[in-house]
C-alpha cells in the first residue's frame, strides 16, 4: 500500500514540475504554504504588489492557474481541495463574492465565495469524464455587481491506475498445421485498458502466458502467440489451451492485469502412409454368382483425416487379375472386390491376389517418411453350385431355302451341363417366340427342324429361343437366341412395276416412244434382278408397235407408224413376255392399253373419247356433264313430288266401296243417339275384307310378311269352341297386317246343343222391347241372375 501511494504521488507532482522550470517570470508565485491561487488583473495591476516582493532580484515562477488538477477516486472524509481563486480588486475587506459557474458547479465542485477555494464534494472517475470547464467571476458583496469579466479555466481529473486490461474478443480459437516449424505464427490478441494511455503507466500493458508452455510463446508487446516446439504431431495431441496475461504498469508489480484463453486446433496434414489391418484375407464366393457382385472389402487405415486419408486400391498381382477387379468406396476408406468374369469350379477353385493401398494426395514435405502406399495378400475360394446347362455358343445363326422340305433340318444346338455329376440336357422351343410354330426341335440332341412352309417374301427372319432343361433338376434352364434366315428361290415370275396404260397421239410420228415400263420380281437374286421382255410368238411381227430393252432394265414402246385414227379403233392391247435370270427362269405375260387419243401440235393429250367428235363445236366435255347432271336433278324432283301427293291421297286401308258391313267398336265418348250421324265417322270403322281377315295397311312396314288368312271355313263337328276361339285369337294378336284398332271378330260358328240358341243383336229384327225375356229363368242356374235384371227392368218400364 505505500509503495501505490507513493507511485500515486509521483503520478500527480511530475506535470507541476515540469511547469515550474518552464513558467515565464511574469507569473504571480504563490507563497509555497498556500494553495495554488488564480489572480485576475490587468499587468498594470501586477505593478502594484507588495515592496517585499519588488525587492527580489528575480521573480519565482509560479504555477499556471488557468487549469486545476484533481486526483480521481479520491474518497477523503473531507471535500478535497481543487484550488483557490483570488483577485488583486480584494483587499480582504470580504467586500468581494466569488461565483462558479460550469460543468458540475455546484453538484461536483463547491467554491467557498468569501476565500474563493474550490472543493470536489463528490468522488471523481476520470474515465466517465476526464475534464470540467467552468467560469469564475469576482461581484461585489453587497449589489452583486460583477469587479471583473469573467474568467474561464479547466478542472482535469487525474488518472490512477483503477482499470484492469481486459480482451474484449476472448475466449481466442486459431488453428496451426501439424507438424510445423518452430516460431510458425499462429494468432495475435488484443487486451485493452480503460486508463489514461498518455499520463503514466497505468495503460501500458505487458503480456505473457500463464498455461500453454512450452508449446507455444507470446511477444510480450505485440501479443503475436507463436509456436515454441517444432513438429507438434496432432495424431499424438490436436488441441491445447493456452492462458494469456495482459498486466499494466508496464508489467510492474502492483499493476493490474487481465486473462483470457485462446484453444490452439492442430489441423491435419498427410504425414500417415495408409496401413492394411491384417496382412492377408480370405474370402469365399459360389461359382454361379452374378458379376458385378461384391465378394469382400478390404480397408487400410490412415492416422490422418480427411483427404489426407483417402487412398485408391489396385490389384498389382496375382492369378486372378483378369477375373477380380477392386473400387474405393470414398464413404467407407475401403475397397470392395467385385467379380469381372465368370466362375468355373471345375476349371480353377482357388485365386490369389495382391491388392495396395495408396494416398490419393501426398505432401511432398513427407516424402522422406516413406511410401504412402501398403499392400496386404487376398485368397479367394470358388465353392461348387449347381449350374444350369451351357450352350456352345451365345448365339446360333442358321440358314434355310425357303422351298426347303417340311420336317428337313435345318440345323443344330448344342448344350452341357458343366458340373461334375453332368445332367443329361432336353432341349424345346419357347413357342412365345414362334407363335406360328414354323419350327420343332428335337428334346435330345437339339437339332431344329422345318414344321411349316416358308417364304421369303412374307418373312426373311425368324427369331426363336431354344430352350435347355436339366433332366435331373428342371429348375436348371438356359436360352440361346437362335436367327433363322430364308435363303431366296427364283419362285415368283416378274411382272409389271404397275398399271400401266399408255396413250398415243393420232397425229403421232413413227418410232415414236409410246410408253417407258419397268418390271418387278418378289425374288431377289444375289446378283439383281435382270429381265428379258418379248412380245407373243404371234405378235412378233405386230405392224403398229415394237418394243426395245433399254440399259436400266426397263422397257420402252415404240409406234411403227403414223396416221392411227380412234375413230378406226380406240384401243389396242399389246401383250409382253417378262422373263427373269433366274435357274430354272420364270415368266408371265402383262398386257399394255394403249389408248388412241387427240392431241395438240406439241403432242398434249386432250380427248381420249369418241363421242368427242360428234360434240359441237365450242361445247367442251365438261360443260356436256354440267348439262347432264341438271336433266337428271330436274326428273328426280318430279319423281319425288309425284310420289309424295299420291301417297298423301290413298287412305291407310285398302277399302271396297260396296261393303256395307257394319263394325262395332268400344269407345268412352257418348254420342248424341242414332240421330246423331255426326259424333262418329262410321266409315273409319268399317272392315273390309273382314271375312278374309287380312287388312293391309299402306303406312306401316311389317317386319315379317305373313300369309293372308283364308277365309273362316265350317267347323268340323266335335271342335270344342274354347279352341277355337283361342286359336282366332291367337292368330289375330301376332298378325302384323292387323288393323291398329279393336274390331269384333266375326265367327261362322254359334256352338251346339245350346237352349238358347244365338245371343248376337246383330242378326235379331226386332228391338228390346219387343221382347219377353221370361223363358231365361227356365235356362238353368247359370241365366238365373240374367232373366232376373230383364224382368226387372220390365216390371220398371210397366211402372
Amino acid at each position: 500500500m505505500p509503495e501505490r501511494l507513493a507511485e500515486m504521488l509521483l503520478d500527480l507532482w511530475t506535470p507541476l514540475i515540469i511547469l515550474w522550470i518552464t513558467l515565464p517570470p511574469c507569473i504571480y508565485t504563490a507563497p509555497m504554504n498556500q494553495s495554488p491561487v488564480l489572480m485576475s488583473g490587468s499587468p498594470l495591476e501586477l505593478n502594484r504588489l507588495n515592496e517585499e516582493q519588488r525587492i527580489l532580484n528575480r521573480s519565482k515562477r509560479g504555477w499556471v492557474w488557468n487549469q486545476m488538477f484533481v486526483l480521481e477516486e479520491f474518497s477523503g472524509p473531507e471535500p478535497i481541495l481543487v484550488g483557490r481563486l483570488h483577485t488583486d480588486l480584494d483587499p480582504g475587506s470580504k467586500k468581494i463574492k466569488y461565483i462558479l459557474s460550469g460543468d458540475g458547479a455546484g453538484t461536483i465542485f463547491q467554491i467557498n465565495d468569501i476565500t474563493g477555494d474550490i472543493h470536489a464534494i463528490k468522488r471523481l472517475d476520470r474515465e466517465e469524464k476526464a475534464e470540467y470547464t467552468l467560469t469564475a467571476q469576482a461581484v461585489d458583496w453587497e449589489t452583486n455587481k460583477p469587479l471583473e469579466p469573467p474568467s474561464e479555466f479547466i478542472i482535469k481529473v487525474q488518472d490512477i491506475n483503477d482499470n484492469a486490461p481486459e480482451f474484449l474478443n476472448g475466449p481466442y480459437h486459431a488453428t496451426v498445421p501439424e507438424m510445423s516449424i518452430l516460431g510458425t505464427s499462429v494468432t495475435n490478441v488484443t487486451a485493452t485498458d480503460a486508463d489514461d494511455p498518455v499520463y503514466g503507466n497505468s495503460a501500458k500493458l505487458v503480456y505473457s502466458i500463464l498455461e500453454g508452455q512450452p508449446y507455444f510463446s507470446i511477444e510480450p508487446e505485440t501479443a503475436i502467440i507463436k509456436t515454441a516446439l517444432p513438429n507438434m504431431d496432432r495424431e499424438a495431441k490436436e488441441e491445447y489451451v493456452v492462458v494469456i496475461q495482459a498486466k499494466d504498469m508496464g508489467g510492474h508489480s502492483g499493476g493490474l492485469s487481465g486473462t483470457t484463453t485462446l484453444t490452439v486446433t492442430l489441423t491435419d496434414v498427410n504425414d500417415n502412409p495408409p496401413k492394411f489391418a491384417q496382412s492377408l484375407y480370405h474370402f469365399s464366393v459360389p461359382e454361379d454368382v452374378v458379376l458385378g457382385t461384391a465378394i469382400g472389402r478390404v480397408k487400410a487405415n490412415d492416422q490422418d483425416i480427411g483427404e489426407n486419408a483417402q487412398s485408391s486400391y489396385d490389384i498389382i498381382d496375382g492369378d486372378g487379375t483378369a477375373l477380380f477387379e477392386i473400387t474405393s468406396d470414398a464413404q467407407a476408406q475401403d475397397g470392395i472386390i467385385r467379380l469381372r468374369k465368370p466362375l468355373d469350379f471345375e476349371t480353377k477353385k482357388s485365386y490369389t491376389l495382391k491388392v495396395e493401398a495408396a494416398n490419393v494426395h501426398t505432401d511432398p514435405r513427407f516424402s522422406s517418411r516413406g511410401p504412402f502406399k501398403d499392400t496386404a495378400t487376398v485368397k479367394i475360394v470358388v465353392e461348387d453350385a449347381d449350374e444350369p446347362p451351357v450352350f456352345s455358343s451365345p448365339t446360333y445363326l442358321l440358314e434355310v431355302h425357303e422351298n426347303a422340305a417340311l420336317n428337313s433340318v435345318i440345323g443344330q444346338v448344342t448344350a452341357r451341363d458343366p458340373d461334375i455329376t453332368s445332367s443329361p440336357i432336353r432341349f424345346s422351343i419357347d413357342r412365345h417366340t414362334d407363335l406360328e410354330r414354323q419350327f420343332n426341335v428335337n428334346a435330345d440332341d437339339g437339332k431344329i427342324t422345318l414344321a411349316t412352309p416358308l417364304d421369303r417374301e412374307l418373312s426373311v427372319w425368324h427369331n426363336i429361343t431354344i430352350i435347355a432343361t436339366e433332366i435331373r433338376n428342371h429348375s436348371q434352364i438356359s436360352r440361346v437366341p437362335v436367327a433363322i434366315k430364308v435363303l431366296d428361290v427364283n419362285d415368283n415370275a416378274p411382272e409389271f412395276a404397275s398399271e400401266y396404260e399408255a396413250f398415243l397421239c393420232e397425229n403421232g410420228k413413227p418410232g415414236q416412244v409410246i410408253q417407258t415400263v419397268s418390271a418387278m420380281d418378289k425374288d431377289d437374286p444375289k446378283n439383281g434382278h435382270y429381265f428379258l421382255y418379248s412380245l407373243l410368238p404371234e405378235m412378233v411381227n405386230n405392224p403398229n408397235f415394237t418394243i426395245k430393252k433399254n440399259e436400266d432394265n426397263s422397257l420402252s414402246i415404240l409406234a411403227k407408224h403414223n396416221g392411227f385414227n380412234r375413230q378406226k379403233q380406240e384401243v389396242y392391247l399389246l401383250p409382253i413376255i417378262i422373263s427373269d435370270s433366274g435357274n430354272p427362269p420364270l415368266s408371265s405375260t402383262s398386257t399394255l392399253t394403249i389408248r388412241v387419243c387427240g392431241c395438240s401440235s406439241d403432242g398434249v393429250v386432250q380427248s381420249c373419247n369418241v363421242e368427242a367428235y360428234v360434240l359441237p363445236i365450242g361445247l367442251s366435255m365438261g360443260a356436256l356433264i354440267a348439262i347432264l347432271a341438271c336433266i337428271i336433278l330436274l326428273l328426280v324432283i318430279v319423281v319425288l313430288f309425284v310420289t309424295l301427293r299420291r301417297h298423301k291421297n290413298e287412305p291407310l286401308i285398302i277399302k271396297d266401296d260396296e261393303d256395307v258391313r257394319e263394325n262395332i267398336i268400344r269407345y268412352d265418348d257418348e254420342g248424341g243417339g242414332e240421330e246423331d250421324t255426326e259424333a262418329f265417322d262410321i266409315a273409319t270403322l268399317q272392315n273390309p275384307d273382314g271375312i278374309n281377315g287380312f287388312l293391309p295397311r299402306k303406312d306401316i312396314k311389317p317386319d315379317l310378311q305373313f300369309m293372308p288368312r283364308q277365309g273362316l271355313a265350317p267347323v268340323p263337328s266335335g271342335v270344342d269352341v274354347d279352341e277355337f276361339i283361342n286359336v282366332r285369337l291367337h292368330e289375330a294378336d301376332n298378325d302384323p297386317t292387323a288393323p291398329p284398332y279393336d274390331s269384333i271378330q266375326i265367327y261362322g260358328y254359334e256352338g251346339r246343343g245350346s237352349v238358347a240358341g244365338s245371343l248376337s243383336s246383330l242378326e235379331s229384327t226386332t228391338s228390346d222391347s219387343d221382347q219377353n225375356f221370361d223363358y231365361l229363368s227356365d235356362w238353368g242356374p247359370r241365366f238365373k241372375r240374367l232373366g232376373e235384371l230383364y224382368s226387372v227392368g220390365e216390371s220398371d218400364k210397366e211402372t
